[in-house]
């Protein structure tokens, strides 16, 4: 049985003196009632929660995973060293050396509206737990009336003539209901579950949102860069289709020639517009997320080349990360929240033993109402035990039961995707690296080609198609290394964010701003 949830007792020396009679009363009562059931106080029917243990697996992929990733000698390319074991800083976004970077997010930590309201959202949980813990002492209420009826005089004697009374009631009624079976005190450790559950919403809001302006904010340098080489290939294919044109003209070259070369050119600038789609989308969406209309923001000026590709990267231990997302944290608060269902259940299945106690004054005349022969008192305990409800509660027990072993089967299907989400990250860390490799290489090829082309170009060697053709295959895979270089700054958010985004190191963001509304 529970004891660690005892109830919060009320300090009666700063009770007014007009309760004094009352509150001797219930005390009196209590003595007399409560000693006896003294031994069940600290019981609470139902399940004892414990958190869930950790994973016994003993790391995130099936094969070993390299200590550091394949280095390139470009910015952005250097290796990502993993220090597995490692703890991620409270504010890991710093890591990438971007003032721009840290002030798009701390105007989103300040200003995105779902923040503000899981914050309201997380200060409600606590003051339902801490109205729930008034139950634990006795409930005391004044009241004073005054009536005026015509009394029939047949109600006292036959022939007795009628008349007009008045009686005016002044009293202060004390009940307490026993929590005999704990069930008040498994409704208070489940609301306090809920609060648990709804600050790591919390954090879990937090982590998405930073994650999500940082993944915005590269994926806008990218777009714009994957823009600035476009409009490149643009002007090469157009200055192409010049020179076929004139040879055409010139009869070098046929009409098929000058609509293959059409063609290619309309091929390359259809991609633009969805590039400036994207631009605009990534504007927008930051602008959304830092508070703002996107008619009022001001555009973003990031470039890939501003980010700084943070080199060690430490990854939790298996054993921690179940601690450290709070995803997984919110889901084992509604277990807990689903176990302290099942004693609730419980508990309303069997006795409850409440104690009354009143008293005040009474008299017929006002003048007289508060002298000392007017004084009433009474004294009552009521026992209820429910004794047919037509299968009613036995089957909410059984729900409670259901519903506590749907919150353990989410549980584990949260932490399986945690996981998947650290193995995938890492794994594309890695193959980042080797792609970055290999597109930069792609670059060097054609960049040395274009040379070679140049001066076979100015030699006479070749003609100038071959030249063109030259560039365009660069420009291409200039295209193919901007996506690969934004690739390994994106996925290094998505692993910050797998593993839980550092928030046990922080004390100056949401939960520090919930906590003192």
């Amino acid at each position: 049985m529970r004891s660690d949830m005892s109830p919060d007792r009320t300090n009666w020396e700063s009770r007014p003196p007009g309760a004094l009679r009352t509150v001797a009363i219930a005390v009196t009562s209590w003595v007399a009632v409560g000693l006896p059931l003294a031994p069940l106080a600290g019981c609470a029917v139902g399940p004892n929660y414990h958190a869930p243990a950790a994973p016994k697996t003993q790391g995130y992929t099936a094969d070993a995973l390299p200590s550091a990733t394949e280095a390139t000698a470009v910015t952005g390319g250097e290796a990502q060293r993993f220090a597995f074991g490692g703890d991620l800083p409270g504010q890991w976004w710093t890591l990438f050396g971007s003032q721009e970077l840290n002030e798009l997010i701390a105007r989103a930590l300040k200003r995105y509206p779902d923040i503000s309201a899981q914050q309201a959202a997380l200060r409600a949980a606590r003051e339902n737990a801490r109205a729930e813990q008034g139950v634990f002492a006795p409930q005391v209420q004044g009241a004073a009336n005054q009536q005026r009826a015509k009394i029939s005089g047949a109600s006292i004697s036959p022939g007795f003539p009628s008349f007009v009374t008045s009686l005016y009631q002044a009293n202060v009624n004390v009940s307490y209901t026993f929590d005999v079976f704990g069930g008040e005190r498994r409704t208070l450790e489940g609301l306090r579950a809920q609060a648990d559950n709804q600050t790591y919403q919390l954090e879990a809001s937090v982590l998405t949102l930073t994650s999500n302006v940082a993944s915005s904010a590269i994926g806008l340098a990218a777009t714009r860069e994957q823009i600035e080489v476009t409009q490149q290939i643009i002007a090469v294919e157009e200055q192409q289709l010049r020179m076929i044109r004139r040879q055409y003209e010139s009869g070098v070259r046929t009409r098929a020639d000058v609509l293959q070369q059409q063609s290619n050119l309309a091929s390359v600038r259809a991609t633009l517009p969805g590039l400036q789609q994207q631009l605009a989308s990534y504007e927008h969406a930051l602008a959304v997320l830092t508070g703002q209309f996107p008619h009022d923001a001001a555009h973003v000026q990031l470039k890939l080349s501003d980010l700084k590709l943070p080199e060690e990267i430490p990854v939790s231990l298996p054993s921690d990360l179940v601690a450290q997302r709070p995803d997984i944290q919110a889901q084992a608060a509604l277990v807990h929240q689903a176990s302290a269902a099942i004693g609730v259940a419980t508990a309303n299945m069997l006795p409850q033993l409440t104690l009354t106690g009143s008293v005040g004054d009474e008299s017929l005349v006002w003048s007289s109402l508060l002298q000392g022969s007017s004084g009433v008192w009474s004294i009552a305990s009521g026992l209820t035990q429910p004794l047919f409800e037509g299968g009613s509660l036995r089957a909410k027990r059984r729900a409670a039961l259901d519903l506590y072993d749907q919150a353990g089967a989410q549980y584990r299907l949260v932490v399986l995707n945690a996981f998947q989400n650290v193995a995938d990250t890492l794994t594309a860390l890695d193959n980042d690296a080797q792609a970055l490799k290999a597109q930069n290489d792609a670059v060097s090829s054609a960049s040395a080609g274009i040379e070679l082309i140049q001066r076979q170009y100015e030699a006479g060697a070749v003609n100038y198609v071959t030249l063109l053709t030259a560039q365009q295959a660069y420009q291409q895979a200039r295209i193919a290394y901007v996506r690969a270089l934004s690739s390994r700054f994106t996925d290094t958010v998505t692993l910050f964010q797998a593993l839980g985004g550092g928030w046990w190191n922080r004390n100056d963001l949401a939960t520090a701003a919930a906590a003192a509304g």
